[in-house]
């Protein structure tokens, strides 16, 4: 008779005194437990054949060392068996395997004693206490635990294991243990399965709000109970936070029962957890450590004091409550900040020129701090500022240039953050013909002197169309000290260009003194170099801002902002703000196409809640105030395009992409100007509205045709349109418009977190990966390619595996079909082409810019050149970030990776190169793709490793959003 046959006879004590018959399966599934858990495979994980020959040798071990205690109608003890598998586990040096294996044994022995344990085991039951919050001690209830993880699961039962979250929250318990530390246990416990099904995301979520209401209702109530305490306690709250000092008590002139009775407490369901842990951490308001606003508490507290001015303020707070709560629209983080506090600053951006005078240059200084502290973004043109070695009159000295001062304004930036919520952020702006332009290249380069560099504060260039023709040509370039050429900064279009070759002939003259002259192509090189390296400057156009400027008639466009979306007038006496919001694109696609009359009204809503701002604001500085009052400037924006391609089904790689997006954003476009215009029959025209291209006939869509003139360059933009634009064009010829500039697409790094869907106009990043911010690390996964995976039974542990070793993308996974790669292509597997193709189509329809990133997986020197010449040609007033590959992956020790065979694209090696050459011989270069005349960098791949950009999931880059 076998071994295996004689071990049906034996028997085995277990530890409640009962005895069972002996399964040697059970050994062996111990020990592959222990082999995976040391290999950090996932449960279901396939062990290669040599560990599972091991395992079985082990087991036989096992087996004979069981059989010489195996005669005794007693059994064999259970614990005695585990220390035989131990035993041999170290005498076949699987030490660390052994030691998994004893913890293991440790964790279920604590498991079974907080679980409901036999008669026999009570006596011996460990005792665990939760300590109050009045210091007293009780004893743990593990009962109520899996109460409240049950109840989060509910209705997910068939996909979320209630029983899996509940052992690994008891594991973590101890003795003298808060109730607030084990419903961050439970967090915890649910958050780390989100990768196997969004469903667990669901049930985080839950669980988080349970946090919420604990502290900002004191108990966590029913489902049958909520709507009620919601409601009740809402008085209370504006009681407790203006008694504390943080909310307005403005709020109380409102009907309270009215405002109460509308609050939808069912929508704190609508919140992804990394949104519900995001508002938690940053934007609830808190008194002390402990949070007394709830989900809608919050959105109705930004709702009230956004309406706070209007004749029936209780009807449009809760019309503005409704448009926030169910997501359809978002106002900036500034205005979910401090809306219905007693400092109210709601604007987004800070726009200033810095003029050539010691006095002012300071005073710059300061305002930057004073903005920063109430959450405001900045943006900063620095072009006046006199060049190096350049002749100071009243010291008779000469100048240090520029890059002093930026290195102040960068300190500043790290002094002064965003109310300490949020780091500060600033963004210093020099046109391309400044002299110290070259030094201003190099201010984010981690190499050279500490005192010229700016590791904080961002860069961006301001460049003339001139310069970018001068590159296409292979002509030089010519730098000027500011102080000699004092008008070209308040120049554009061919009048820039007649004054600044006249400048040139006067050099040549020897008129003037201080200035360089060098290749275009080859500052235009060191541009492209810089950004390649560190992310900086980023690559920006002064003419077509200034061109296509509906406010042409009293000033001059000098920068953008932080994010480079905002294109606002600046001078010494005004600075440009701007107050910005996000409209939810996913949200109004419905069976395939546009829910055009949805889109209407929420642009409308959302167009009255930003005009609001510019009155309810609280301005840090005069300038500011007056320059808002008398422009009136909003940026109305647009977030989860790529969410609202999926819901249509198609890929961003696509004509209908870029279709969608041109017709998508005309449609935003038309109401929101038609709302505007609306806004002012009953409210009346901005100040400076006589005069401006509004006023002049001449929509955003009017405005290609003049730069094409101004550029003496054809602009190959297709401008055909698909709404009845003489309506808007009416409205605003009979009632003018409330606002100067209205629309701008911001990047809603933040508030698109909030409510959970794809950034402003971004691509889908990855489809699994790790996102890295203020609040902490947090797994995504692509839900609406989840869902089509089950719907084709391919979701598993394996498709899991897949995606983690292919880095998010569906593009190697073999048993995919074509039209799901395409429907799910990542930023980086996208053409570059493709996203300047549909932010082009929605250029057209702005009057103000957009963040527009850049990837590109493997960058050279043509690629980038070609990219940029490319973006400039069909008319991009700017662009934002060169994205690349981040740092924080998805953890891949988990997979088996020799499974795959292959390498995945990210992994293969690319020929390296540590610049981006310059190529002399420009009668051999190829054309770009572009259609430029030809390219002047080479083609050499250059490996994304080396590249040192922003990361996509950089907390730093939630700035001003």
């Amino acid at each position: 008779m076998s071994l295996v046959q004689t071990t049906q006879e034996w028997l085995v004590r277990k530890r409640d005194g009962r005895v069972v018959p002996f399964n040697v399966e059970r050994i062996e599934t111990a020990l592959r437990k222990a082999f995976r858990a040391d290999q950090g495979l996932s449960a279901d994980a396939i062990l290669d054949e040599g560990v599972e020959k091991e395992i079985a040798d082990l087991s036989r071990i096992v087996l004979e060392q069981v059989s010489n205690a195996a005669g005794s109608d007693q059994g064999v003890d259970v614990e005695k068996i585990q220390d035989f598998v131990e035993m041999q586990l170290m005498r076949r040096g699987h030490y660390a395997v052994a030691r998994r294996y004893i913890v293991y044994r440790a964790e279920h022995a604590k498991l079974r004693a907080l679980r409901d344990p036999a008669p026999s085991e009570l006596a011996e039951r460990p005792r665990l206490f939760v300590t109050q919050p009045d210091g007293t001690k009780r004893p743990l209830d593990p009962k109520r635990i899996e109460r409240l993880i049950a109840e989060a699961c509910q209705g997910l039962e068939d996909v979320c294991s209630v029983e899996e979250i509940r052992d690994e929250v008891l594991k973590t318990l101890f003795d003298g243990i808060t109730m607030d530390e084990i419903q961050r246990a439970m967090v915890l416990a649910a958050r780390t399965r989100i990768e196997r099904d969004p469903a667990y995301d669901v049930v985080t979520s839950r669980l988080m709000l349970m946090i919420v209401y604990r502290e900002a209702l004191g108990s966590v109530p029913s489902m049958f109970s909520l709507d009620a305490i919601y409601r009740d306690r809402f008085a209370n709250y504006l009681d407790a936070g203006i008694t504390a000092g943080r909310l307005s008590p403005d709020l109380k002139v409102y009907n309270l029962s009215k405002i109460a009775a509308a609050l939808q407490p069912q929508r704190d369901g609508l919140f992804q957890y990394l949104g519900l842990q995001a508002i938690y951490d940053r934007y609830l308001i808190h008194v002390g450590p402990k949070r007394i606003e709830t989900p809608q508490y919050f959105w109705m507290r930004v709702a009230m004091g956004l309406a706070m001015n209007e004749a029936d303020r209780e009807a449009r707070a809760i019309e503005y409550y409704d448009l926030l709560s169910t997501h359809r629209f978002i106002s900036a983080t500034p205005t979910l900040f401090n809306s219905g506090t007693l400092r109210p600053q709601l604007s987004s951006c800070y726009l200033s020129t810095v003029s050539d005078d010691l006095e002012h240059i300071f005073k710059v200084v300061s305002d930057n701090a004073k903005l920063s502290k109430w959450a405001g973004g900045l943006g900063n043109d620095w072009t006046n500022i006199r060049a190096t070695n350049a002749h100071i009159q009243g010291t008779n000295g000469q100048s240090q240039g520029v890059i002093p001062f930026l290195k102040v304004v960068n300190d500043t930036a790290v002094a002064v953050n965003q109310g300490g919520k949020r780091k500060g952020a600033v963004c210093s702006y020099l046109e391309s013909w400044h002299l110290d332009v070259e030094e201003f290249l190099d201010l984010r380069k981690n190499t050279g002197d500490d005192r010229r560099r700016t590791h904080d504060m961002h860069t961006a260039n301001w460049i003339p169309d001139l310069f970018m023709k001068r590159v296409r040509e292979n002509r030089e370039w010519t730098l000027f000290n500011p102080s000699d050429v004092r008008d070209l900064h308040d120049l554009v279009g061919k009048k820039f260009e007649a004054r600044y070759e006249e400048y040139e002939r006067l050099a040549d003259e020897g008129k003037l003194k201080l200035f360089r002259r060098l290749p275009a192509v080859d500052l235009w090189r060191k541009m492209l170099t810089r950004v390649f390296e560190t992310g900086h400057p980023w690559i920006t156009w002064k003419d077509p801002s200034n061109v296509r400027s509906p406010q042409d008639h009293v000033g001059v466009v000098h920068s953008s902002n932080l994010c480079t979306e905002i294109l606002l007038n600046t001078s010494q006496d005004e600075v440009a703000v701007c107050n910005l919001g996000s409209i939810n694109l996913k949200l109004h696609v419905e069976e395939g196409k546009l829910n055009l009359p949805m889109l209407e009204k929420t642009v409308r809503t959302a167009v009255r809640m930003l005009d609001n701002v510019i009155d309810i604001n609280y301005y840090p500085i005069e300038e500011a105030k007056n320059s808002n009052l008398r422009h009136r400037p909003i940026g109305l924006g647009l977030m989860g395009f790529q969410d609202a391609l999926v819901a249509i089904g198609i890929g961003y790689a696509s004509d209908a992409a870029v279709k969608f997006a041109d017709e998508s954003m005309e449609a935003i476009s038309y109401f929101a100007i038609l709302a505007s215009a609306d806004l002012a029959r009953e409210r009346g025209p901005y100040q400076t509205y006589a005069g401006s291209k509004w006023d002049r006939g001449l929509l955003p869509i009017d405005t290609i045709d003049l730069l094409e003139q101004e550029r003496g360059v054809k602009i190959d933009l297709d401008r055909s349109s698909t709404m009845d634009w003489s309506v808007a064009r009416e409205a605003v010829a009979k009632h003018g418009m409330r606002n100067s500039n209205v629309m701008a697409i911001a990047p809603t790094a933040t508030i698109s977190t909030i409510i959970g869907v794809s950034q402003s106009i971004e691509p889908h990043y990855k489809n699994l990966y790790v996102k890295s911010n203020l609040s902490g690390e947090f797994t995504q996964i692509n839900r609406d390619l989840v869902l089509d995976l089950k719907s084709r039974g391919e979701w598993n542990q394996e498709m899991i595996d897949a995606l983690k070793y292919y880095d998010g993308s569906v593009s190697e996974i073999p048993s995919l079909p074509d039209d799901l790669k395409a429907k799910y292509l990542t930023a980086f597997e996208i053409d570059p082409k493709w996203l300047i193709e549909c932010a082009a189509r929605r250029q057209k329809w702005i009057d103000m810019g957009m963040s527009l990133n850049l990837y590109m997986m493997h960058p050279s020197g043509k690629k980038l050149h070609d990219m940029y010449m490319l973006a400039w040609e069909k008319g991009l007033k700017t662009t934002y970030y060169l994205r690349t590959l981040a740092a924080t992956q998805v953890e891949k020790s988990t997979i088996d990776v020799n499974r795959f065979g292959i390498q995945p694209r990210w992994m293969k090696s690319q020929s390296a190169s540590s610049d981006i050459q310059i190529v002399r011989n420009q009668a051999a270069l190829p054309s770009s793709s572009s259609g430029s005349a030809s390219s002047p960098l080479d083609q050499g791949e250059l490996p994304p490793t080396e590249v040192k950009q922003c990361l996509l999931d950089d907390p730093g880059c939630e700035a001003c959003q």
